[in-house]
């Protein structure tokens, strides 16, 4: 990009966070209702914070820290900044207010856009690819703006909506089949010709069984079957972390679900809502997918064949329900989707949970400084998932995109396909 199309680049996702974050009240800034949430003014400043020290602090030799405290306050785990506030206590800061965090923001697209335009030229290259992955840092935080809006507001006795949202498209009744594909050599990961995080890279060579996987994503029907034959209270379909998990928190339905009257209802972003048959079963944590993969008789997909299966089933990351749909919960397959591949509902819609491990590619090699904590240092004990969200931005996924969480979260719109080998 040139320098002007960076900074209307720059703006616009910048604007898409606090666009974001419009409906809230100044109340529902600040709650923290456990760890793994962050309140929402604290992801806005974190942002911001990112562009001012990894940019603005390193690029312009003039620029002084907008607030002494705020690197304090709004670095996240980055050990080469030094020390922070602890993540559980992030809700506790009622200072700086809400105001305070959006003057915050606004010297900070002031500041990037004038050294955007006024950058030497011999620093453009890296400098441009850095403001890159600020935005593309930027837009992982929507997402967790809008699962963490949702965990906070589903603590509340009173269930508010967040977004009345528009109307789902006509489903269509998709019978489940199993797509198949001969087992070779592929090669997968990010070709490096174009933005892509470290943990894609490098692209290299895998070698395949022959394999199935599922043409659509699993739908709350299939999964409602799972509870309904006591797969909450069968021991032996669960890995034995997740059974002593399930134990402990009392798991018997994913998480938001509700019975009531005997009906049940799922909290979702626009309230309380009864439970879409249809649509793919979202909020379950890997023990749960893989718990349910089990009852089956099938498996998760492993992170080679999912990716070798969207490539060779032509699939694109712009087909799906992503955030920018307006949705913000995953959505029956309807005539327009299946008309698009054999291979249904790959990109938005769910995380799928696949069953490989969060590990390093071969060849790869952690980045220097700061930004080698960025990804890096979390290669252990995760899980990898593919395909993004109804809460992930439309031109943030791709095909070789790795998110990564512990096997026991399920916060994040998380859902799943079934697999088999041949």
């Amino acid at each position: 990009m040139n320098r002007k199309e960076l900074v209307e680049y720059f703006l616009r996702i910048r604007k898409c966070s606090e666009d974001i974050c419009k409906p809230l009240a100044n109340e529902d800034y600040v709650p923290q209702p456990i760890m793994d949430v962050s309140p929402p003014k604290w992801h806005l400043a974190h942002v911001s914070w990112f562009f001012e020290t990894v940019l603005l602090k390193v690029y312009n030799p003039q620029y002084q820290p907008y607030h002494p405290q705020y690197g304090f306050i709004f670095n996240s785990y980055y050990e080469s900044f030094g020390k922070r506030v602890e993540r559980p206590t992030r809700g506790t800061l009622s200072r700086p207010t809400v105001q305070e965090v959006m003057a915050y923001r606004s010297a900070i697209n002031q500041d990037m856009c004038e050294l955007i335009e006024t950058l030497p030229e011999e620093s453009w290259e890296t400098f441009h690819d850095l403001v890159v992955l600020g935005l593309n840092h930027e837009q992982q935080h929507q997402e967790l703006l809008l699962t963490d809006i949702k965990y906070i507001y589903s603590h509340n006795p009173l269930q508010p909506a967040y977004l009345i949202t528009g109307q789902s498209k006509s489903v269509v009744s998709s019978i489940s089949r199993f797509l198949e594909f001969e087992g070779g050599v592929y090669e997968i990961g990010h070709p490096g010709n174009e933005f892509g995080f470290d943990n894609e890279m490098p692209s290299h060579k895998v070698y395949l069984n022959d394999f199935k996987i599922q043409n659509r994503l699993v739908t709350n029907r299939e999964y409602l079957e799972f509870i309904e034959d006591q797969g909450y209270q069968s021991f032996e379909y669960w890995l034995s972390d997740g059974w002593t998990l399930l134990e402990t928190e009392g798991w018997n339905s994913p998480l938001f679900w509700e019975q009531i009257d005997g009906k049940w209802f799922e909290f979702t972003l626009a309230g309380l809502q009864p439970v879409e048959l249809d649509a793919p079963v979202c909020h379950v944590s890997y023990y749960e997918a893989e718990a349910f993969a089990e009852w089956t008789g099938k498996r998760l997909p492993t992170e080679p064949e999912w990716e070798i299966a969207v490539q060779q089933s032509k699939v694109f990351p712009n087909q799906g329900n992503f955030m920018d749909s307006g949705f913000f919960q995953p959505q029956p397959l309807s005539e327009e989707d299946t008309g698009q591949s054999l291979m249904h509902q790959a990109f938005g819609d769910v995380w799928e949970w696949t069953g490989s491990a969060y590990l390093p590619y071969p060849g790869y090699r952690r980045q220097k400084g700061a930004l080698g904590e960025y990804n890096s240092k979390f290669m252990i004990n995760q899980m990898v998932l593919k395909g993004g969200s109804c809460a992930t931005p439309q031109d943030h996924i791709r095909t070789t995109y790795r998110n990564f969480f512990q096997p026991d979260k399920r916060w994040q719109f998380m859902g799943l396909r079934l697999a088999e080998t041949v």
